[in-house]
């Protein structure tokens, strides 16, 4: 009994010795050797051989870790309380300043950040605070920077994730917005009216142009064509003219001919004119234009009425029948009936 519980025993320090002999680093960490308390060696990931009771090791992980701050209050230049968290992505570059340098670095990170997030948000108003994060983060990493170098931990970036003003300035913010975008929608609309406005009138103004353009040219074709009408027209008259004139001529040509080869006496000629004028007298028209040789046009016809009073008649005298009667035996011609519409005109 006593000879196994010293075999025990025995396993039990071996396992103790073994433990505190052998160690293992995992990888993207280093293991920090301290000998009697003091800094002895830097041990990459793989299997590490310690002296026992001598040696201790440190773990220290080297990757990038984020991590997440607490909600805090901050309070931005014009005054205004906001709720501020964020996150750091930090990593350790020198395991012998992440150990030696300061207590605990995590703790130190966590300080640093807050302290801060209160230096830049008070260099700002809210509306800044609100639309410039990515400059926020830029100076969170440059203020946060120069403290944790001399700690042996690299800052990467810093990204604030919330900024959560107070419940009043939320609702002004709202109804800021709010008036904001109505003011935008007037704008707009008005714009878009005055634009619709311009291309009216544009609209309007290239209309008139063209109906004013369309009418011009429509008054230059219509003054051509009357042009050409009324040449076509006086061309044609002057050829009707022409051909009237040439009717006339080959009119009065044969009658011309017909009046000297039928060898026409004067008693003849008269009897034709007589016979004219009381056709003229039967048409439609009121008014008889009587001609400048009216006078002897009336003495034609006094002639032929002589001519054929003269010719003999039962009961007459000799004288009469020669033509040559008495003054006092021959008797005033009865006064004939002038054709209708011809008046009796007294020549001297």
């Amino acid at each position: 009994m006593g000879a196994l519980i010293a075999v025990i025993v025995i396993v039990v320090l071996v396992l103790a010795l073994g433990r505190s002999t052998v160690r293992v680093v995992q990888q993207g960490q280093k293991g920090v050797v301290k000998r009697l308390g003091r800094f002895h060696m830097t041990r990459n990931p793989g299997l590490v051989f310690m002296l026992p009771v001598v040696d201790s090791m440190i773990r220290i992980d080297m990757r990038e870790v984020p991590r997440r701050g607490d909600k805090q209050d901050v309070i931005t230049k014009d005054n205004v309380a906001v709720g501020v968290s964020a996150t750091i992505f930090h990593q350790v570059v020198d395991v012998n300043k992440a150990l030696f340098e300061v207590q605990d670095y995590l703790v130190a990170i966590d300080q640093i950040s807050r302290t801060a997030l209160r230096a830049v948000f008070g260099t700002m108003t809210l509306d800044e605070a609100l639309s410039e994060r990515q400059r926020i983060n830029v100076d969170l990493a440059s203020h946060i920077a120069d403290a944790t170098e001399k700690w042996g931990v690299r800052v990467n970036r810093i990204e604030v994730l919330d900024i959560i003003p107070p419940t009043n300035i939320l609702r002004a913010m709202e109804e800021q917005k709010e008036a904001d975008q109505h003011k935008r929608s007037v704008i707009l609309q008005s714009e878009g009216e005055k634009q619709a406005a311009i291309n009216q009138a544009e609209g309007d103004a290239q209309a008139n142009i063209t109906r004013a353009t369309a009418q011009r040219q429509a008054t230059i074709l219509g003054a051509e064509g009357r042009k050409q009408a009324q040449i076509l027209e006086a061309e044609g008259n002057q050829e009707a003219q022409k051909l009237d004139a040439l009717g006339e001529a080959s009119a009065i040509g044969a009658v011309f001919d017909a009046i000297h080869q039928g060898k026409a006496t004067p008693e003849v000629l008269a009897f034709w004119q007589l016979k004219n004028l009381a056709k003229l007298a039967d048409s439609s028209n009121s008014k008889l234009v009587v001609p400048a040789d009216f006078a002897g046009l009336m003495g034609a016809a006094k002639a032929l009425v002589m001519a054929t009073e003269s010719e003999p008649s039962p009961g007459a005298t000799p004288g009469a029948a020669n033509g040559k009667a008495a003054p006092e035996a021959v008797a005033p011609p009865p006064a004939r009936a002038l054709p209708s519409g011809v008046r009796r005109v007294r020549t001297r």
